[in-house]
């Protein structure tokens, strides 16, 4: 546990907020600050700005998937340039958000949790490499596990 005089203590709890926001709490322990931080996050406004954002990513995906016309027991790669572009639009819009713009309370859930939350797959990515496993095709689906987590990390940092 950290002394006071720790420059992490200083440090709020929410990017989008500064250190003596009226919204920040006092972080006298930690526990505290962390209950705090998951009662702002489930504010209605907030949870409001995460659905309005996955209301416009999922729509984005089905088109992405619409375009990039995949056949059975392949690599599949609507899913694969969906989180892909999903990643590296995360890295530049997070890094835009958190050093190029004020603090705000909606922009990063909106964006970050809500749209590309919705827009990239993880259950798609999951059951797609478990299909492909279990149909026979485990060297594509080991070669599309990898991809993507090296594409997506790649992706990231580009982004940032």
């Amino acid at each position: 546990m950290s002394s006071d005089s720790d420059p992490i203590d200083r440090l709020p709890i929410d990017p989008d907020l500064m250190p003596g926001d009226p919204a920040e709490p006092a972080l006298d322990h930690h526990a505290t600050a962390h209950a705090a931080a998951r009662a702002r996050r489930a504010e209605p406004s907030v949870l409001a700005a995460i659905a309005v954002g996955g209301a416009l990513g999922a729509p984005a995906r089905y088109g992405v998937a619409q375009v990039i016309h995949v056949a059975a027991n392949t690599f599949p790669w609507a899913t694969f340039w969906t989180n892909i572009s999903g990643s590296f639009a995360l890295g530049v819009i997070l890094a835009l958000i958190l050093e190029r713009f004020p603090p705000t309370r909606y922009l990063r859930p909106f964006v970050a949790t809500g749209f590309l939350g919705a827009y990239t797959t993880y259950s798609a990515f999951a059951v797609e490499t478990d299909l492909l496993i279990k149909n026979g095709h485990a060297t594509i689906g080991l070669a599309y596990a990898a991809a993507s987590l090296l594409a997506g990390f790649g992706a990231v940092w580009a982004g940032i």
